[in-house]
């Protein structure tokens, strides 16, 4: 096998063949190759909404890196996205490629061995090269047959591979945030607008903490790759994705996109000047977010951010001076969502503190709660230090396809034993649902804060997003607190909640509400109910399979 950026260029240049795959489906359900019916592909359901029952949001989020990989060659290239095993094979054997790019979790490596083994018994001269997460493995090479293994950003990379320019631009793929939202037993609105462009600045962290496997996938702490250095080059990039796509918010897929001080600041300048009232979502670490005034974020179009709390007392610097739940009420009160994180199972957490650490995360009410467990992840530091101390698990004790934070530890914790932590995880989640209610309710309770503080705001720019923003506030968003309460109707803490909120709700929008609510929340709830039996009967959601050809570019490329 090559190592690692010493490959040299394929013979055929940009006039092989490429097929770019994600592994294969189904993903929900448990089975050889190590799918867990615990861990769907499902971002959401998986880790955040998880015990929300019909509330949960359901959606699907495409696998971006072989997309910008596609749209970044000069070679023919086929996509396969989301296959189920029987369409992967219909691919190998019913065409010929010359490279077969596949992009793999962890757990997912024995999917990525079954393929790497079709794929030499099918297309026995193809190259096979292998990427995503799953390249963190420090001894990958020894349990697949790969050719190459390309650990971090893969677009380069593949350009070098092809002997095209592997410094000309990046062209940005149009990728929509999320496929397939459902929720309340409701599939959602997935028209020219509705849905947010997905945004990928840059990939990598330089906070480089000790868990996470995406920071360690790019370089570790103080490195991050840049796929666009200047608010001139994001701006331009978020323009394109506004015409091509009729969008108006985006989904910004970077660590810690607020963290690269001076080119969110020239794009506030020019989001000013040229008077563009977007929304955008982004990751933050507290620390940075408290670098910014409330008028900068506001201005920027924060309108939700995803921002790790990690734990009380956690010794993380990007937490360091921050009080979390204040910098919460702060963003809440602006009409910024927030989607908490919290690690369950760090080293100081005791079967006797741990409620306590679960009691502090929910406090901060965010809209949108994760919660995972402290996992040395292969690649990571912290799995090199549970390494050297020989507190890994063996992997018949703890198979890779179980090491992926919602279930169960892979090492040996110093206070919690005995499995007890997939029930401290079940716990946080539902002490979430409990007390502070449905995703949605907070959604709505904040989006309110938001147009009420904002709707007579001198900016026509701040208005018009806030207005934007609220536009399903009216109809969509009170049925959904009538069907709510509804549910929760002998659960008096919840209904109250709810009960409030849409008053404060009809109050602003008047007659419209207070008829709309009680009509489609009669309908919302009748879908739920469905919803929720059909849950219970097991059933699981995955994703369609999607494939996008793209023919070789005519270019003076080598080959």
């Amino acid at each position: 096998m090559t190592p690692i950026g010493a490959a040299a260029t394929h013979p055929l240049g940009s006039r092989a063949r490429v097929l770019l795959s994600s592994v294969f489906g189904p993903y929900a359900q448990d089975d050889e190759y190590g799918s867990r019916k615990i861990n769907p592909m499902e971002l959401y359901h998986n880790q955040v909404t998880r015990v929300q029952g019909p509330f949960s949001l359901r959606m699907f989020h495409r696998s971006w890196g072989i997309m910008l990989i596609q749209a970044n060659i000069d070679a023919s290239s086929t996509l396969l996205d989301f296959p189920d095993l029987d369409r992967f094979i219909q691919e190998i054997t019913t065409n010929e490629y010359d490279i077969v790019g596949i992009t793999s979790i962890i757990p997912n490596i024995g999917k990525v061995r079954k393929m790497c083994e079709l794929i030499r018994e099918h297309l026995p001269a193809a190259t096979i090269v292998i990427g995503g997460h799953v390249a963190n493995m420090p001894d990958l090479d020894e349990r697949i047959d790969a050719d190459h293994i390309v650990k971090g950003e893969g677009v380069r990379w593949m350009r070098r591979f092809l002997g095209e320019d592997e410094d000309r631009p990046i062209k940005h793929p149009r990728i929509l945030s999320g496929i397939g939202a459902r929720i309340m037993g409701m599939s959602q609105s997935d028209k020219h607008g509705e849905v947010a462009a997905t945004l990928i600045p840059s990939v990598g962290c330089p906070m480089g903490c000790n868990f996470c496997s995406t920071s360690a996938m790019f370089g570790g702490k103080g490195r991050c790759v840049h796929f666009y250095e200047t608010g001139e080059e994001l701006f331009d990039v978020m323009c394109e994705l506004e015409r091509d796509m009729q969008v108006r918010s985006f989904f910004i897929m970077d660590e810690n996109f607020l963290m690269h001080r001076k080119r969110v600041l020239r794009l506030l300048e020019l989001m000013s000047e040229h008077g563009k009232s977007w929304s955008l979502y982004v990751f933050s670490s507290a620390k940075v977010l408290t670098s910014y005034t409330m008028e900068q974020l506001v201005g920027l179009g924060i309108s939700w951010v995803w921002m790790g709390v990690e734990g009380k007392d956690s010794q993380y610097a990007k937490l360091t001076g921050v009080d979390t739940r204040k910098l919460v009420r702060r963003l809440q009160s602006h009409g910024i969502r927030v989607l908490g994180s919290t690690i369950i199972g760090l080293e100081g957490h005791t079967p006797e503190n741990i409620d306590a650490a679960i009691d502090y995360a929910v406090s901060h009410d965010t809209e949108f709660h994760q919660f995972a467990l402290y996992t040395p992840i292969p690649g990571t530091p912290l799995h090199a230090e549970h390494l050297a101390a020989g507190t890994l698990l063996e992997t018949d004790e703890c198979p890779v396809a179980d090491t992926h934070g919602e279930y169960r530890f892979n090492f040996r914790h110093p206070h919690i034993t005995d499995g007890r932590e997939t029930e401290f995880l079940l716990r946080a989640f539902r002490r979430d649902f409990d007390g502070n209610g449905p995703s949605l309710v907070r959604v709505a309770r904040t989006i309110l804060q938001g147009w009420r503080r904002y709707r007579n705001h001198p900016d026509r720019r701040i208005r018009g997003r806030f207005a934007w923003e609220t536009r399903d506030l009216a109809v969509a968003c009170a049925g959904a607190l009538w069907a709510a309460r509804h549910w929760f109707r002998d659960n008096l803490t919840l209904s109250t909640k709810i009960s409030r909120i849409l008053k404060d709700i009809c109050c602003e929008c008047g007659l419209k509400s207070r008829l709309a609510a009680p009509l489609v929340g009669r309908y919302l709830r009748f879908m739920m109910g469905r919803e929720d039996r059909r849950l219970r009967r097991g059933w699981t959601y995955e994703p369609p399979t999607f494939c996008e050809t793209k023919k070789a570019v005519a270019t003076g490329s080598t080959g």
